[in-house]
Order: structure tokens, then C-alpha cells, then sequence
């Protein structure tokens, strides 16, 4: 699929103003800065909250919830966490390990029945550990689940036909639907959904109220921020991100206040107001290195102080200016989080945004860390803004290019009638494609609908209706009769037909 790009219109800067009300910022010119990077970001609101010495020393949101309105963010506003609720799945798993149900090195197949993968030496072997850390060997297949009409339970036994990318255990390769495993194993060695689990013994405990694992929760709560993204080269609303299904790896919705209470627990070595929730050995496991994540030559050039990134559970491990960071993003259409812990400081903070441009929660995110490490301050914001214009600058050429190199004047080796069927793809399901209004219309889940324009040959661009998801290229194969037989779908695979009845 086309990856999304995230560029914004500008935006009214008195809208960006702190809630007023809220803490003095700790660090000297941090609101000025946020503000300032905002409007450069073209980002509508966001929340932070800052974690020090068991103590939230700070907590403030910023712009609005929804373009077009006044509503302010503030420390209450809702956001998708979206993959910062892994290491809240690991949690989970971290109890059941202390109560001596599991344990971190238990095969999967004992603990989650009907759990399948298309290796059958890496399923008999696959750990709890190895569901954990992201060397299962699987690439992401996340369109199993993304805008997808399956269940958790529908997703995660289509697994099986994801086709190993490199060896069991190999090396790094981030994949969410383990973690969907891991929310399942949950359920299957509790007696409790991961939902009801999750609720009870983490979000309870901490007095996480405005705290849910569903988007049909969010209707309670008045205080929600709406998500935004570019549609057609404007930033604008968008629907909530429905997603669900994929359970234990990302369905986290949350304010900053709620999450500062997890990070006090996380630099509590499991502790929180007195009362051990967590073992201090579980947040040590949680913490510590499993896999391997190499550095590449954009981490080098723009961190030279960072030696070494790893992935512990649920949370990405790395090094800046001499101490350990304790980390984690997530992202969902619209939406974007961080939480970071330096426990050698007993320092966190969380950023959660409104927009899908991925460069502001970094930049403001370092701009805290110099300070409280001591570094001498750098504007993060234009130091990445100008390498995310260079990407930016970079899709345009290839697209360019793509235009160039379309032939014109060509025909398709088959007209509409002989093109019109079902195909089937060996992960993902059918696909349908039919005759509407003279035209020909992909159908692929109930959000992938879109008209067909022939490009060149056997080629056509896909435009979506959900101009969310941009536009795609399928091109079509042929046997020795000429006979349709196949697409390909750029990115995606290949669909067969499936024979008419």
C-alpha cells in the first residue's frame, strides 16, 4: 500500500495557546517552543505531561481538538495510544508470570490452543519471549487487521498464512499481531478477556478512569480529540481509527493525566502509591535488552552519542548522553504518542497529538531530554522538520517519476467483461471487481473501494474512495490463452481469480 504522507495546512497560531490553568513548565521556554513547532508542523493540538521523582511536575495541552472548532485540548483530552499500549500487554503477562501462572520461556502452543503459524518449527518453539520482542520472523502483514472486516480471533488464525520474511529469531522485524497473540494468551491463561484484565488489574489499580481498550467506550467521555491527517493535500478531520482487532498491540485510548500514574509505576519498579502492583523483577524483564535493533546511518548522523537500540517487552531501548532510555511510539491514522523513562533520572513524560505528522512528538520529546540532561539545547523542530521536507521532496520525485514513466496510447490485453470477477488473496481474503457506470470498481474490505483507471498495459492506479488511503497500482496476469488469471497488487500480494461458478 502507499504509505501516507503527512503534510498540513497552516493554522491560526493564537489557537495553539496553552490550556490556561495548567503547571509552569519546568523547562525554561518548552511552551513558546510547542507552540512555535506546532504551527511549524501544522499540528492541531497536543497534551504533555512530565513525570519527576514520583511527582507529575507538569501537565498541559496545547491547540484544539478539532480543526474548525474552539474546544481546547487539555490534560483530560483523549487520544489513540495506539502501540504504546504494548508494553501495558506485557504488564499484563508480567502479573500472570508473578502469580506464577506462566512463565516468560513458556512454548505458545501450550498457553494459547489453535495458535498457528506457517513454520511449524518456529510454532512449537515460538516463546511467550519470542512473542514479546519481534524476532518471530514475520513481516507485518498488518493489513490482517488494518480498516479489515475480521475479529482478533479471525485475524489471528489467518496468521498461519503469513509467510515467513527471514528466520525464526534472526533479527529485529516489528510485527503487531504477535502482540495481538500476546492479549489472547492473556485471556486464554486468565479466564478474562485482555479487555476486562487489562481494566481490572492495571487501569483500576492505577486510577486510570478515562482509560479504555475501545472506541465504543470514547462516547462517554465529552473530552475526546479528533484525529487529522492530509486528504488530497489539505489537513483535515478524519474518522476515529476503529482498530479494534488488534487487541493487546495497540487499541489503547488515553489522556496524559492517566498515563502519567503508568509511568509513575514504571520508574516505581512496579510500585504505585504505596502498593506493588508489578514485582520489581517483571519491570527489570520489561526493561532489559531481548533483540537487537541496529542502528542505521540517519540514527548515527543525527544521535552520534547513541550506541547501541533494543527492544525489551513492549518497550524500544536505547541510549542518549550516557543514560538509558525506556521508551515507546505509537501510531494510528490521525493520532500519534510517545512515553519515554529515564529511570536513572526518575524522569518521564508522555506527548499525545491530533496529527499523523510523526517529527513534532521527537522534537519536543528531545527538547526535554537535553534539558534534563544537561545538553546544550538544539532546535529539534527544525532539525527534523527539514529532514521530513527532504523525504517529503524525495516521494514527490518518485512519484514523478512513476508519471514519467507511464506509456501512453496503450490498451489492456483484456477489455472490462473479461477482467470482472472475484480474486482471492492467500492472507487477506477475496477481492471483487465489477462494472459501475461504465467503469470498472476494486472492492477489497468495506473501507478498500475504489474506482480503476487504466495507467498503461496491463496496469491501473486504484483511486479510494477514503482519500484517506490514497491511491494504488494493480497490474494483471495472464495464462497461455490469454485467459485472466491474477493481480498484482503493489505492496500487497497477488490475488487469483477464483473460478466463476
Amino acid at each position: 500500500m502507499n504509505s501516507h504522507r503527512f503534510i498540513g495546512t497552516m493554522m491560526v497560531v493564537a489557537v495553539l495557546a496553552p490550556t490556561l490553568g495548567a503547571q509552569q513548565a519546568p523547562v525554561p521556554g518548552l511552551e513558546q517552543y510547542v507552540v512555535r513547532a506546532m504551527h511549524d508542523w501544522e499540528t492541531p493540538g497536543l497534551a504533555i505531561a512530565i513525570v519527576r521523582d514520583s511527582t507529575v511536575v507538569y501537565s498541559k495541552g496545547f491547540g484544539v481538538r478539532k480543526m474548525g472548532q474552539s474546544a481546547p485540548v487539555t490534560t483530560k483530552t483523549i487520544f489513540a495510544c495506539a502501540s504504546t499500549t504494548k508494553a501495558m500487554t506485557a504488564a499484563c503477562l508480567g502479573m500472570l508470570v508473578d502469580e506464577g501462572k506462566i512463565s516468560w520461556d513458556d512454548r505458545v502452543i501450550d498457553r494459547l490452543p489453535g495458535f498457528q503459524l506457517f513454520d511449524p518449527y518456529a510454532m512449537q518453539q515460538m516463546t511467550i519471549r519470542d512473542l514479546l520482542t519481534h524476532r518471530s520472523g514475520l513481516d507485518r502483514g498488518d493489513l490482517l487487521w488494518y480498516l479489515s472486516p475480521y475479529d482478533r480471533s479471525e485475524v489471528l488464525r489467518r496468521i498461519k498464512f503469513l509467510r515467513p520474511a527471514w528466520s525464526f529469531r534472526s533479527h529485529y522485524g516489528y510485527q503487531n499481531v504477535m502482540y495481538l497473540a500476546a492479549g489472547e494468551l492473556v485471556e486464554s491463561v486468565s479466564g478474562e478477556s485482555w479487555d476486562a484484565f487489562i481494566a481490572e488489574r492495571l487501569f483500576a489499580p492505577l486510577g486510570m478512569n478515562s482509560t479504555s481498550t475501545s472506541t465504543s467506550k470514547l462516547a462517554a467521555f465529552d473530552d475526546v480529540a479528533t484525529p487529522h491527517d492530509e486528504v488530497d493535500g489539505t489537513m483535515q478531520p478524519i474518522r476515529w481509527p476503529n482498530f479494534d482487532n488488534i487487541g493487546g498491540a495497540g487499541t489503547v485510548n488515553s489522556n496524559v493525566e492517566d498515563y502519567a500514574r503508568w509511568i509513575e509505576l514504571n520508574l516505581g519498579g512496579g510500585m504505585f502509591e504505596g502498593r506493588k502492583i508489578l514485582s520489581a523483577g517483571v519491570i527489570k524483564e520489561m526493561q532489559t535488552p531481548q533483540t537487537i535493533i541496529p542502528l542505521d546511518s540517519v540514527t548515527n548522523a543525527l544521535w552520534p552519542s547513541m550506541h547501541f537500540a533494543a527492544y525489551g517487552f513492549g518497550w524500544t531501548l536505547r541510549d542518549y548522553l550516557g543514560r538509558k532510555l525506556i521508551q515507546h511510539d505509537g501510531a494510528l491514522d490521525g493520532m500519534r504518542a510517545r512515553v519515554v523513562l529515564v529511570p536513572e533520572e526518575k524522569l518521564g513524560f508522555v506527548i499525545l497529538m491530533n496529527s499523523s505528522r510523526t517529527g513534532l512528538h521527537t522534537a519536543i520529546a528531545y527538547r526535554i531530554l537535553d534539558y534534563y540532561l544537561g545538553a546544550p539545547e538544539r532546535d529539534w523542530s527544525t532539525i527534523l522538520l527539514t529532514q521530513q521536507n527532504q523525504q517529503d521532496e524525495r516521494e514527490k520525485a518518485a512519484e514523478k517519476r512513476k508519471l514519467d514513466s507511464r506509456v501512453p496510447g496503450t490498451k489492456p490485453s483484456a477489455g472490462p467483461e473479461k477482467i470482472v470477477g472475484t480474486y482471492d488473496h492467500e492472507l487477506y481474503g477475496p477481492a471483487t471487481i465489477s462494472q459501475e457506470g461504465g467503469g470498472l470498481v476494486l472492492g477489497f474490505y468495506p473501507a478498500y473501494v475504489g474506482e480503476m483507471i487504466h495507467w498503461h498495459f496491463d496496469t491501473y492506479q486504484v483511486i479510494w474512495r477514503d482519500r484517506t488511503l490514497g491511491k494504488d497500482y494493480i497490474t494483471f496476469t495472464f495464462d497461455s490463452d490469454g485467459k485472466v488469471i491474477a493481480f498484482q497488487w503493489d505492496g500487497v500480494g497477488e490475488f487469483k481469480r477464483k473460478e466463476k461458478p
